[in-house]
């Protein structure tokens, strides 16, 4: 399963998978982008609009059939420079609601068919850009910016991550997350009107590694920075944050 499969990077992954005989579920929030891809790919497709946990519930109960590959990799980005903090259907932060909680929740609700089908993989696709995240003041309230609520986000899925990965171990499923590439030509960099660094391609070749490298079988709570093994910020690592951030997401996830 790939979430944000409707364009960028998920789109180029699901089309990867497809070539290979994978048989796919792909999520999206344009529903003709999203039919387009299904349609060239055999996909069971599923829209669903991240920013509401309760569509990400629906998202998780629609998943027909065995699921041996979850990639969480949809997402918002920067937003335009100088925009206002904007919420989430259940009145979060936006950034933090789409890049994060979802992600936590559609993974905590699939984990049953996971184990079941394990040996299996979940993928989180983060970001190099990270900050660190307030606990406190989880939605930003002080010194918003877009930048700052993507980065803060993208810390939080890393640490998710690694709790992940401990939670995990000895069920035969493995977590790992990594940042694909820098500023592909992707709609959330044109977006927020950032130049493009990288391809697309070399995102997608760092993601599909991770689904797919026998080599990779068993490896599992690290974070990559595109096919090289990295260390993230050093809050992902820090065992008394992570217990908050845990505590804090339990709670939000709830509604």
């Amino acid at each position: 399963m790939i979430t944000g499969a409707s364009d960028g990077l998920g789109r180029a992954l699901a089309f990867a998978l497809a070539e290979q005989g994978y048989e796919l579920v792909v999520h999206g929030r344009d529903a003709d982008r999203l039919a387009e891809v299904a349609e060239r790919t055999g996909a069971q497709a599923i829209r669903a609009d991240l920013a509401s946990l309760a569509e990400v519930r629906r998202l998780a109960t629609a998943v027909e059939g065995g699921l041996d590959v979850l990639v969480n990799n949809a997402g918002i980005g920067f937003g335009a420079p100088g925009a206002p903090r904007e919420f989430s259907a259940d009145g979060y932060e936006l950034r933090l609601a789409v890049n994060y909680l979802a992600p936590y929740l559609l993974t905590q609700l699939l984990l049953p068919q996971l184990k079941q089908a394990a040996p299996a993989r979940i993928v989180n696709v983060a970001s190099v850009g990270q900050r660190p995240f307030d606990v406190d003041d989880p939605m930003m309230e002080r010194g918003y910016s877009g930048t700052e609520a993507y980065r803060r986000a993208k810390l939080a899925l890393i640490a998710h991550t690694f709790d992940l990965a401990e939670e995990l171990d000895g069920t035969g499923v493995t977590a790992n997350c990594l940042h694909p590439s820098t500023l592909m030509p992707t709609t959330m960099v044109h977006q927020a009107g950032i130049q493009h660094v990288d391809t697309l391609e070399r995102g997608l070749q760092a993601t599909l590694r991770l689904v797919v490298d026998p080599a990779l079988a068993g490896v599992t709570g690290r974070y990559f920075d595109r096919e090289r093994e990295a260390r993230a910020l050093d809050q992902a690592y820090d065992l008394d944050f992570r217990k908050r951030l845990r505590d804090l997401t339990e709670s939000l996830a709830r509604g």
